[in-house]
């Protein structure tokens, strides 16, 4: 069998060539190390987006002594065949057999980047070919299983929406498919549509992952959008059709049990709460906006990733996000505190050596009281499953390089394990 760690860097390989942020990267440090600060200026990116770029590009860089990012042996080879890759722009109109062709050129990519590496790495030993063409042809069937396909998003908007599509012209403008090694390694893919008639025009994006619903966003750019059907004047009544709908569209049985906690509410009040066994439901409204949230809850700890939330604008459904299905609870240990992890944080920061815009700076200091500190449950390494963790805002006692006045510390309630720390500026973030 084909070893499974070569296997990893493969797909991360492929995965780079697929996100411009990540492929801007490659190229930044292929042509000179960088530090974590260059990249955020360079890219114009915020700091935890740029953190999730480099944990996404995996072992093709390395971070030196000086805390500069580099290309390693794996990422020198990527950026070598990414200079013999021209990428394929899809024409949506053009749907039939378009996804065949993405696969295909994918294929391919993911043959030049086989080539590539061994090639950077120089290896002395014979390749074993049956091995190598196994590899590709398990990096094919994963692409394969990909696609939602237009079908299924036309349902969506269709069944679930009740998006009156046949007033529209629909194109698909962008749609993009990336490894999430960072999360179980599934695939998620990244839809974009245009919806245009003579009356207004709208902007959706649609999120699948692991070709299972995940995100709607809906961007009205002109007027209101135009539905197939009269919609409830009544928001609590418009969720409940809108959930139920959904329910048909996907099947998923924990969609009952938010039906029967919406099914309660008679009225919409802010910051309502309903609780049946392991899932809560809370609602919040403000100026003509209405957030429905439904999650997991246990042992006082509330699994918000691991839920499910719509979101009404003047009544009309904007964003509708589904990450139930997904998330598991990796445990419910609450061994640290709220007050426990203030102090954790703030004893860390004391003995923080920070790196700013090129800079190693240490002997920080913060404000006495927490600007916030919340319990938002965590993925820990390459996993779906969620961990309690502590998050805290404290307040810097002076303002650093690039306006940082904040720093945050991210702290594993089970373990007090400290899993990440950033300086920020409130004026960007």
């Amino acid at each position: 069998m084909a070893n499974s760690h070569e296997d990893e860097i493969y797909s991360t390989m492929f995965t780079s060539l697929k996100h411009p942020v990540r492929r801007k990267i490659l190229r930044m440090l292929g042509n000179k190390p960088m530090t974590f600060m260059e990249m955020v200026e360079e890219l114009g990116v915020s700091s935890p987006n740029l953190t999730y770029h480099l944990e996404s590009l995996g072992e093709l860089i390395s971070k030196m002594d000086n805390d500069q990012y580099k290309l390693s042996s794996f990422g020198v080879a990527t950026v070598d065949a990414m200079k013999g890759i021209e990428e394929v722009k899809t024409e949506p109109k053009r749907r039939s057999g378009e996804f065949k062709w993405q696969v295909f050129s994918a294929s391919l990519i993911v043959a030049v980047l086989l080539l590539a590496s061994f090639a950077a790495l120089q290896y002395n030993s014979i390749i074993d070919l049956t091995t190598a063409q196994q590899s590709l042809s398990s990096q094919i069937q994963r692409l394969q299983t990909y696609g939602a396909g237009s079908d299924k998003v036309l349902s969506f908007f269709k069944n679930v929406t009740k998006l009156d599509t046949t007033t529209y012209t629909v194109s698909l403008d962008d749609n993009e498919v990336v490894w999430r090694t960072d999360i179980g390694g599934l695939s998620e893919e990244n839809l974009k549509y245009s919806l245009k008639s003579n009356f207004n025009n709208l902007n959706i994006d649609i999120r699948f992952r692991n070709n299972h619903f995940s995100r709607y966003d809906l961007h009205m750019i002109e007027s209101t959008p135009i539905f197939a059907q009269s919609q409830p004047g009544d928001v609590l009544q418009n969720a409940k059709f809108t959930l139920a709908r959904y329910k048909v569209y996907s099947g998923d049985d924990y969609l009952s049990q938010m039906i029967s906690l919406l099914d309660t509410v008679t009225r919409i009040e802010n910051n309502q709460e309903v609780v049946d066994g392991n899932m809560k439901l809370q609602i919040f409204s403000s100026a003509g906006t209405v957030l429905f949230a439904w999650m997991y809850t246990d042992n006082g700890i509330d699994y918000q990733t691991k839920g499910l939330q719509m979101v009404f604008q003047n009544n009309i459904l904007t964003t509708l996000t589904d990450g139930y299905f997904l998330y598991t609870v990796g445990n419910t240990n609450l061994s640290v505190s709220r007050e426990q992890a203030i102090e954790i944080a703030k004893n860390h920061v004391k003995t923080l050596t920070y790196n700013i815009e090129g800079q190693q700076v240490s002997g920080f200091t913060v404000a006495d009281e927490p600007l916030s500190v919340q319990l938002v449950p965590h993925t820990r390494g390459n996993s779906v499953a969620l961990i309690p963790y502590w998050y805290v805002e404290l307040a810097l006692n002076q303002i650093y390089a690039g306006g940082r006045n904040v720093v945050t510390v991210g702290i594993y309630a089970d373990t007090s394990q400290i899993a990440d720390v950033q300086l920020l500026s409130t004026s960007t973030g």
